[in-house]
């Protein structure tokens, strides 16, 4: 009877231990959480915040104002980065989306010689440093101009069909990888059924496969324009001579000095960018 007594009454110790070592580890792993979000987006936010000061140096915040924002509108150079910016990332997008989704459906559902080489090579872009990827196009574009240069005497030179085609070089894997995910649970019967009921192979494409992988394009596509738009690294060494992207000229602008300007340049670019990532990942979760 005294060791059953002890034994209950070891328990219920035992067991608050336990509740309060699970409560110091709940405790500090919200602590270590909320000190790792802090690592990441305090400058993020500061970033924003001095956007909006009156002070002309983006040191301090004195005030706040919009006119940051109107002065850069009223600069042409940026505003001209800008829509070189945009125009390589929609037509690269969109080149890639296609190439992509098309090498997706051959990858998911064929079985051809020289698939796993294949494979392996449609990650490359996503696994190596960009730096050298950055190096390879380059030599590449100087390779390839060299040999035009023999055969038809004319030289080309860097420009924006330069940076499009090296932006479409590395979109194509991502496009290809988020692809491939929505062709998982892919339902062939679906397919078959269609052709059972006399549909053509264009037909069940168009009208079953594409519809039911088009979350899937869609968040592919975005990503690749969202990659594109932010691409710094191959844009300076694959774009040439009087064609300004708008990351190099953020780089070479802040190279001089990091004026509010800038700050409302970065923090439209941020939102434009996070837009984007949140539409894909709200896309994919409604294909799930």
């Amino acid at each position: 009877m005294i060791e059953a007594s002890s034994q209950s009454q070891a328990r219920p110790a035992t067991a608050t231990r336990a509740a309060a070592r699970t409560n110091w580890r709940t405790v500090l792993l919200g602590v270590h959480s909320a000190l790792m979000y802090v690592f990441l987006y305090a400058p993020i936010v500061i970033l924003v915040l001095f956007s909006f000061t009156t002070d002309s140096f983006g040191a301090r915040l004195t005030g706040f104002t919009f006119s940051w924002y109107t002065k850069l509108l009223q600069d042409e150079r940026l505003m001209g980065a800008a829509w070189n910016t945009l125009t390589v990332a929609l037509v690269s997008t969109i080149i890639s989306t296609i190439i992509g989704t098309l090498t997706a459906l051959a990858m998911e559902r064929y079985r051809f010689r020289g698939r796993t080489g294949m494979d392996a090579l449609l990650y490359l872009p996503i696994v190596i440093p960009e730096i050298v990827m950055a190096l390879a196009l380059l030599a590449f574009f100087a390779f390839m101009f060299g040999i035009i240069q023999n055969i038809t005497g004319s030289q080309l030179k860097m420009s924006l069909t330069t940076v499009i085609i090296s932006h479409i070089a590395f979109s194509i894997s991502f496009v290809v990888v988020v692809v491939r995910a929505s062709l998982k649970g892919f339902d062939r019967r679906l397919e078959e059924a269609a052709r059972d009921l006399g549909a053509n192979e264009w037909q069940t494409f168009w009208r079953i496969t594409f519809p039911l992988i088009l979350p899937g394009i869609i968040g592919g596509a975005l990503l690749a324009f969202t990659i594109s738009l932010d691409d710094f690294i191959i844009s300076f060494f694959t774009t040439g001579p009087g064609t300004s992207l708008l990351p190099i000229e953020v780089y070479a602008q802040v190279k001089r000095a990091v004026t509010p300007k800038i700050n409302a340049i970065s923090t439209v670019m941020l939102v434009i960018s996070m837009t984007l990532v949140a539409l894909s990942q709200f896309v994919q979760r409604q294909r799930r």
